[in-house]
């Protein structure tokens, strides 16, 4: 019997109070496996928005802090790899750093209070708001124009 090949895009999830923390920012999983009480593994399916955030600690304070906007890829689609995805993903946003990972939240945040799930947002945005991060320009706010848009442009691409 030759076994199914997997088209999910699993992400290693773990919490170790205040030294190493994992988790979806946001995004729509489609399986959990709880592996113990202190990690687990979410699936995606292809196609599908996740945010994907690390932060660690020592002794000494805060020694990562990063997130990783990622699109779930199909079967035979390229992708890169990223820690804890398995097998990676179509990345449209990674910054880290603090400050920078505030300013993506108050983007996430931004989007949310227009009443629309960061998940559907278009992809477009997210890879703006990486490039104008990382020119260390302010990144333009995401539209209810601009979401339409994205929404007939995907039903016409399906």
């Amino acid at each position: 019997m030759i076994a199914p090949i997997d088209t999910l895009t699993h992400v290693e999830l773990i919490w170790l109070e205040k030294q190493i923390e994992h988790w979806i920012r946001f995004g729509h999983d489609v399986a959990e496996h709880i592996l113990d009480r202190r990690q687990r593994v979410l699936s995606f399916a292809p196609g599908s928005t996740f945010a994907f955030v690390r932060w660690a600690a020592n002794d000494y304070g805060t020694i990562v802090s990063r997130i990783d906007i990622l699109r779930a890829v199909a079967s035979g689609e390229a992708f890169s790899t990223v820690g804890s995805v398995r097998p990676g993903g179509d990345i449209l946003l990674r910054i880290s750093g603090w400050p920078n990972v505030e300013r993506v939240f108050q983007a996430i945040d931004a989007v949310e209070q227009l009443g629309i799930d960061p998940a559907d947002a278009c992809p477009d945005h997210w890879r703006h708001i990486h490039n104008r991060l990382a020119a260390g320009d302010a990144p333009r706010p995401y539209t209810r124009e601009q979401h339409r848009a994205w929404l007939l442009r995907r039903r016409i691409d399906a």
